[in-house]
């Protein structure tokens, strides 16, 4: 694949870099000059290295001399990966205090023989939480580094030929490793392509295309909302918009690029107010987690600028805004894409106001201004609500009915401007077993319940029918049924504000009101709720959900049940 030079002139001399023609977002004749929010990224880079570090393992006896430890004291491929990308970095950019440190570059000699020894003889590495020999893991790894390859070596620093050979070792086992290795996960498949790119940039190699191409045949897993399977906006959907890039300019498939463009574009509709996005939808373990924007921001400037989109410039801006140091995890990125400098388009204003449905993720967002609720499908969590910094994390409620009375809908029905979310459950008993089913033996396995009469059956009807109000929300709760069945509704806030209208119970976390509205204030940020219910103070209901280690909220009541709640 074609690939350009960038020479370094006057005093913002500029490293000299491998890039990809198909990506390439400058003209011709233009020189890129890196601007001041890399170079301060270079700065910070600086910063966060020491030297000695306090978790290089020191001792020339130990077998991962060099190799850097985590939190657990534990040698591992990750924590040392991170070092070495920070040293590539410092060595490789003239504006780094450490260009052509002699000092760094023999601590990234070290790292790369611990990393070595961390590699498995098949190229994988482990990650030590949970996954061994680990192809997607050593991509994770690998789609960082392989990109500074070129940026150390293109900064011919003295002395940096013996640290390129242990380099290009590491990065040749990892290869053959992601050449044939599996994955886990659907995600798993575009990382370990764009390891697999990254790593054909430097060694071509037709095996290392040929597998993306064999990934690629599945197709991209993005459903009409413009979302991936595992639906993960806090964690592995960046990830996946960050990848695809890579793989769309590596392989020159510039088609690709419409799921990034989609996904980007649905995202839109995924924030909070404070800059924080959904999760509770996810299928992964960002599932309910607070995250933000931060993570798509390399996907976000390149797209911003190859199709100058003021939509993304303006997510762009905002993640520079709310967290700037959260870019340097892109930094292998930018400096090897020197279009990426550009100056982004005029910023477009991204929607605040709208009711916007996701069938197929079984999501509706509506957002007013500065609040705005997320309705949930499959979720106990049904409902959450966000006014500024001041977060209800989700509504739940539960009958104590049979040991199984969570409400959960399996769907989210529109009438008449309402959103209306319904479940019904049976409880029945069970006749004596037929004669002729019975097992001679007695053996209970043998004569399964299915085969049993029922009778006397029990049942709940739960709905909940969701409104906007000139303010806020609505919530109505209409459970009928059995009698006299215990309810509990659970409002489940988000720690760091406090209380006024409810009173703490005998456990810490656990409050009913004491007068018709409560107030729950997070700085500058009020959210008020209400009408309180409190028939009882059984709060933690047989076949409920346990409660969640957050300050909740209880209403309690029993059947039949109606009961109108407002959120503003």
């Amino acid at each position: 694949m074609d690939r350009r030079k960038f020479v370094s002139v006057g005093a913002a001399s500029l490293t000299i870099l491998p890039f990809l023609g198909f990506a390439s977002i400058l003209n011709n004749n233009e020189t890129p000059v890196k601007p001041k929010w890399l170079l301060d990224l270079i700065k910070m880079n600086d910063e966060g290295i020491k030297i000695p570090a306090a978790k290089k393992i020191t001792d020339p006896n130990d077998h991962f001399y060099g190799a850097y430890v985590n939190g657990f004291n534990i040698p591992t491929p990750h924590s040392t990966a991170g070092f070495i990308d920070q040293a590539c970095i410092a060595i490789g950019t003239p504006e780094s205090i450490y260009y052509r440190s002699a000092t760094l570059l023999k601590e990234l000699e070290d790292a790369f023989k611990g990393i070595l020894k961390l590699q498995h003889e098949d190229g994988t590495i482990d990650l030590v939480d949970s996954n061994f020999h680990s192809t997607p893991d050593t991509a994770f790894i690998v789609k960082v580094m392989a990109p500074l390859y070129a940026i150390l070596k293109n900064s011919n620093t003295p002395g940096q030929e013996k640290i390129l050979v242990l380099f290009e070792q590491f990065l040749k086992r990892a290869g053959n490793a992601l050449a044939t290795g599996g994955i886990h996960t659907p995600n798993h498949r575009w990382v370990v392509s764009a390891a697999l790119v990254r790593v054909n940039e430097q060694f071509p190699d037709k095996k290392y295309t040929d597998r993306v191409n064999q990934w690629l045949n599945e197709h991209i897993d993005l459903d009409p909302d413009g979302q991936y399977t595992e639906k993960s906006t806090g964690g592995y959907s960046a990830v996946v918009d960050r990848v695809l890039i890579t793989v769309s300019k590596g392989m020159n498939r510039p088609e690709i690029l419409d799921a990034v463009r989609k996904n980007i574009m649905m995202m839109r509709y995924y924030l909070h107010p404070n800059g924080e996005v959904v999760t509770e939808a996810s299928n992964r373990q960002d599932k309910g987690q607070i995250d933000r924007m931060d993570p798509y921001y390399y996907a976000c400037r390149f797209l911003a600028l190859k199709d100058n989109n003021g939509e993304m410039a303006e997510m762009c801006r905002m993640i520079e805004k709310n967290n700037f140091r959260s870019l340097l995890g892109s930094m292998s990125y930018f400096l090897s894409d020197p279009g990426l400098w550009k100056e982004l388009p005029a910023s477009k204003e991204i929607p605040t106001s709208y009711v916007k449905t996701f069938p197929y993720s079984g999501v509706v967002r509506i957002r007013r201004g500065n609040w705005d609720t997320t309705l949930l499908t499959n979720n106990a969590g049904f409902m959450t609500f966000h006014k500024g910094n001041a977060v209800l994390q989700g509504i739940r409620v539960a009958g104590s009915f049979f040991g199984k009375g969570q409400f959960q809908s399996a769907e989210i029905k529109e009438e008449n401007g309402k959103w209306i979310m319904r479940n019904k459950l049976d409880g029945p008993y069970y006749q004596p077993m037929p004669a002729d089913k019975i097992s001679p033996d007695g053996d209970l396995a043998k004569m399964p319940r299915t085969l049993r009469e029922k009778s006397n059956i029990q049942n709940i009807e739960y709905t909940v029918i969701i409104s906007e109000t000139g303010k806020g929300m609505q919530v109505d709760f209409d459970i009928k049924g059995t009698d006299r069945v215990p309810i509990v509704v659970e409002l489940i806030f988000r720690r760091g504000g406090t209380f006024q209208g409810v009173l703490q119970q005998d456990k810490p976390d656990i409050f009913a009101f004491k007068e018709q509205e409560g107030i729950y204030t997070v700085g500058n940020d009020q959210l008020h709720f209400g009408p309180g219910l409190g028939l009882h103070t059984w709060f933690q209901l047989r076949g409920a959900l346990p409660h969640i280690d957050n300050p909740t909220v209880y209403v309690t009541g029993f059947t039949p049940f109606k009961h109108s709640m407002h959120f503003s």
